[in-house]
């Protein structure tokens, strides 16, 4: 029979250097994401990234062309995933107010407090000086943010939940308060700390009303 007693592991060797390959190409975007916040996307030059992650400039190359799209591989793995999860659509019998909290609270544990939180803000600060890190954001990430929030609230209005019909054109209203955490905790943490859960219990009571019991 064709592939029967085959010599034992004789794919180990090609298994074992797709293994390092992937194991490389992870350390060299961890070592991207430290250069880009350490210096910024503009300084950040391909031989610090090489020299953080422990492997030969030509190794880079190997698997990158370019800071740009190991910024989008860095984009890919660490907020795209996640995006996927928050905007999953809600159960029938979960309120829109509890599915607009979920996705807003996990925003805040998962990249308003986290090193994720380093990639908006460098889109930020860097974003008009390189549109096309800025352009892939947009479409990989915030597009399909707001299309889920688009479609939470267009339920919330049909369900009688949300009463201002307008939201439905700017759902960039509803995550405010998300990005706005973000910067804060960045800037102003320090001088000021911010409750962001309950900032966002807040605003959310201005949407919906206040809740009359706990």
């Amino acid at each position: 029979m064709a592939g029967a007693d085959a010599p034992p592991g004789r794919s180990k060797p090609a298994s074992n250097r797709a293994s390092r390959a992937a194991e490389r190409r992870a350390a060299i975007v961890e070592a991207a994401f430290d250069e880009f916040v350490a210096r910024g996307f503009a300084a950040t030059r391909l031989d610090d990234i090489a020299s953080r992650a422990g492997v030969a400039k030509g190794t880079i190359y190997l698997h990158f062309k370019d800071k740009e799209s190991m910024f989008e591989e860095l984009v890919r793995t660490a907020i795209v995933p996640l995006v996927a999860q928050i905007a999953a659509p809600p159960s029938p019998l979960v309120s829109v107010r509890h599915a607009l909290e979920g996705f807003a609270r996990t925003f805040i544990r998962e990249v308003a407090t986290t090193r994720r939180g380093d990639i908006i803000r460098l889109i930020v600060a860097e974003g008009p000086r390189f549109p096309a890190i800025a352009d892939f954001y947009y479409r990989e990430v915030i597009s399909r943010g707001l299309a889920a929030m688009r479609a939470l609230i267009e339920l919330g209005i049909r369900r009688g939940e949300i009463r201002q019909t307008g939201l439905g054109r700017f759902p960039q209203i509803v995550v405010a308060p998300a990005i706005v955490a973000v910067i804060w905790k960045s800037l102003f943490e320090k001088h000021s700390p911010l409750d962001a859960d309950e900032m966002l219990r807040v605003h959310l009571d201005l949407i919906f009303g206040e809740r009359s019991t706990p």
